[in-house]
C-alpha cells in the first residue's frame, strides 16, 4: 500500500568547492511526500533556465539515493558505510561519480500531518578528485506552499 500527501518543500544546498568561494541555495518548491512499501520519498520539480528537473529523493537513516531526470540527469547514492558509486550524464557522456558521505540524517513524524528533514553532507568525487564538501538540507511539511 502507498500513501502521497502533497507537502512545501525548502531545500537548502551548500557548496564549498576545493577552490573557490563557498555558496549557498535555498529553494521553496511544491512536491509529494510518498510512502511506499514502508520506504518514504520525496518528489518535487525545479526550473532552470526554462528547463524542467525532476528530482526524487530515498530517505532512510542508513541510506539515501537522489535522482534526477529532465534536463539534469543524475544518480547521487549515499551509505555512511562506504563510498558510493553514481553518475552525472552530460551532452558528451556520462561521468563517473562517487559520494562520501560523512553524515546522514532523516527525522520524520505522522502525528498531526506528515512533516520531516533530510540533511546529508558528503564529498562529491569526479575521476578520483574530491571538487568539494556538499550538505544538502531538505525540510518538508503537508500543505501547499
Amino acid at each position: 500500500m502507498s500513501v502521497e500527501k502533497n507537502v512545501k518543500i525548502k531545500v537548502i544546498s551548500t557548496i564549498r568547492p576545493i577552490e573557490g568561494e563557498e555558496e549557498t541555495y535555498e529553494l521553496w518548491l511544491q512536491g509529494v511526500w510518498l510512502k511506499k512499501n514502508e520506504k518514504m520519498y520525496l518528489r518535487y520539480e525545479e526550473f532552470l533556465e526554462d528547463q524542467r528537473i525532476r528530482t526524487t529523493v530515498k530517505m532512510n537513516n542508513d541510506n539515501a539515493l537522489i535522482l534526477r531526470s529532465g534536463a539534469v540527469k543524475m544518480r547521487l547514492p549515499f551509505s555512511l558505510e562506504s563510498k558510493q558509486n553514481g553518475h552525472y550524464d552530460t551532452i558528451y557522456g556520462t561521468l563517473p561519480l562517487q559520494t562520501k558521505t560523512h553524515r546522514l540524517g532523516f527525522e520524520h513524524t505522522e502525528e498531526n500531518n506528515i512533516s520531516g528533514r533530510f540533511n546529508v553532507q558528503y564529498d562529491l568525487i569526479v575521476s578520483g578528485q574530491s571538487v568539494g564538501h556538499y550538505t544538502l538540507e531538505i525540510q518538508y511539511t503537508e500543505g501547499q506552499a
